[in-house]
């Protein structure tokens, strides 16, 4: 260290703190690079990671939604729908709402073969080959892959094994229709009552802006009747 400094001039001396100085500031350099890439990689990499699990929580909360009811999915489209006799057509669940269902599943398997893990790519991969084949679909095995490996990412504590989870159904999504046909078909109604009622006021604000215009001589009791001033 001695042999580093030296003190025999002032030039000497003001060379070595330099010298000193450059090898600090470039030291504090290359560390700040090495943090800030460090730190770009951890943010870029739980990005990912919070992007990956929320797309895997939609696709649990389509595929798992419903505990009773009908669990499987129907993959008939309506094509196929129409090829049957009327009764089993009505009997099939060929509505508009078994239909949105069937789409939302789709989609859901979809970002699951996309994101999600071994066991969860081969389950839903399976499903797809199912509703390809046009056989009911059930989703409970691929649901529960779904929770264990939400509830690990998230740190929580696993489900006790003496609680039976009963197998969970796809949500189920409102039709569309009744209700909002009625609500459409009551304003347009209430829209031209208030239309008609409108139009009947201004009608008559006009009548009566036309019987009152200045120029019109009123009629009064000595105009009524030219023959009773003579």
């Amino acid at each position: 260290m001695r042999n580093a400094l030296d003190f025999t001039s002032w030039q000497a001396l003001v060379s070595t703190v330099l010298g000193l100085a450059l090898v600090s500031l470039v030291a504090v350099g290359v560390r700040l690079l090495v943090m800030h890439t460090v730190q770009q990689r951890r943010e870029r990499e739980n990005r990912q990671i919070n992007e990956r699990l929320k797309t895997l929580i939609a696709a649990y909360k389509t595929l798992g939604s419903s505990f009773t009811g009908q669990l499987a999915v129907d993959p008939r489209h309506l094509r196929e729908l129409r090829q049957l006799p009327p009764d089993a057509a009505a009997g099939g669940g060929g509505s508009d709402r078994a239909r949105r269902v069937r789409d939302a599943v789709e989609a859901a398997l979809s970002d699951v073969i996309l994101l999600g893990t071994d066991e969860q790519v081969r389950l839903a991969v399976h499903a797809a080959q199912e509703m390809v084949a046009g056989r009911p679909v059930e989703t409970a095995a691929l649901v529960a892959s779904l929770r264990q490996f939400i509830r690990e990412v998230l740190e929580l504590a696993p489900i006790p094994a003496s609680l039976q989870v009963p197998k969970q159904g796809p949500l189920r999504l409102g039709g569309t229709g009744g209700k909002g046909g009625a609500a459409g078909q009551g304003g347009g109604n209430r829209g031209g009552r208030a239309g008609a009622d409108g139009g009947g006021g201004l009608g008559m604000a006009w009548g009566a802006g036309l019987a009152s215009r200045p120029g019109d001589p009123s009629p009064g009791p000595d105009t009524g009747d030219p023959a009773a001033g003579r």
